[in-house]
């Protein structure tokens, strides 16, 4: 290979991004919209409180708390210490999401570093879910998998290897 193809492919690798790259400025727009200063705490949810929280549990805002420019004047209900995070929980969890409240302010001010969020609020709504993700169809069972010399008498342990010698098959042309 000369050097201008070399220098044409090391330009185009310095210029081509994964498409994860485009996606996070892309959400972190919205995310904005919501209250949250990136979409980090969106898309990390179920790393920063653990996937048990994180199966009925979503942030859905952050509320933060506006500034005051004269420090004389108090404001009723106004907090200087952080956020409000707004949860969304499933109805029947939110009690179980409020008596742990505060290993989820840990958790995501740990994650911030710093106590970014001082209060957490409780919205019962439905959590968005992915849906499962479905097993691949079965390709059907070649007979001619088994070699010859392995004539087994046992039928279902003779369907039980059929099964495998197929499945390997199938993961090794995939």
């Amino acid at each position: 290979m000369d050097n201008t193809k070399r220098r044409a492919f090391a330009r185009a690798a310095a210029t081509a991004r994964p498409i994860g790259a485009f996606t996070a400025s892309a959400l972190d727009r919205a995310a904005r919209g919501r209250g949250f200063a990136t979409s980090a705490l969106l898309s990390q949810w179920q790393a920063i409180v653990g996937a048990d929280l994180a199966h009925f549990t979503m942030p859905d805002r952050v509320v933060w708390p506006r500034r005051n420019d004269d420090p004389d004047e108090t404001h009723r209900g106004r907090r200087d210490e952080g956020a409000i995070l707004v949860l969304r929980v499933d109805g029947p969890r939110a009690i179980e999401v409020q008596h742990r409240s505060g290993q989820i302010l840990e958790r995501v001010n740990s994650h911030f570093g710093y106590r970014a969020v001082a209060e957490l609020r409780i919205l019962q709504a439905p959590v968005a879910r992915k849906p499962a993700p479905r097993p691949p169809p079965r390709r059907p069972i070649d007979p001619d998998v088994l070699t010859a010399p392995a004539e087994i008498e046992d039928q279902g342990l003779g369907a039980a290897l059929a099964r495998l010698g197929s499945g390997a098959r199938d993961q090794i042309t995939d």
